[in-house]
């Protein structure tokens, strides 16, 4: 349903060393920047999560972006790669029977303070 997203970042540089490398253990990576600075990750050939800088006010909202990952252990690389990114761990990998029997969640904050989990829908 969703074509792509496109977040608000105070500092779009420090945000994408996060992104740059948390999504590359999922299969995105960063495809397309330009001025502002703008920055597309995804699946080649078209970016479907964006970066830019804080065009909208002072105050801040948080958002929660779920990542699609292949497997459980991509879920893992994931959050490894999250934490040794500095991400403030809300929730370290594990399965959430509350939202289906299969739901392999791991969450974490992002450099402006988003709520960002990778997640895989499959068993074991």
């Amino acid at each position: 349903m969703l074509d792509h997203i496109a977040i608000q970042c105070a500092d779009v540089q420090a945000s994408a060393a996060f992104y740059d490398a948390v999504l590359g253990t999922i299969g995105g990576e960063r495809i397309l920047e330009y001025d502002g600075p703008t920055i597309g990750y995804g699946v080649p050939p078209m970016p479907d999560f964006w970066l830019g800088p804080n065009r909208t006010g002072e105050d801040f909202r948080e958002s929660h972006i779920a990542f699609s990952a292949r497997d459980r252990a991509a879920v893992d690389e994931f959050f490894q790669a999250a934490v040794q990114a500095g991400a403030e761990v809300l929730h370290e990998p594990r399965v959430w029977p509350e939202y289906h029997p299969n739901y392999y969640g791991a969450f974490v904050r992002d450099p402006d303070g988003n709520n960002v989990e990778a997640v895989c829908h499959t068993p074991g």
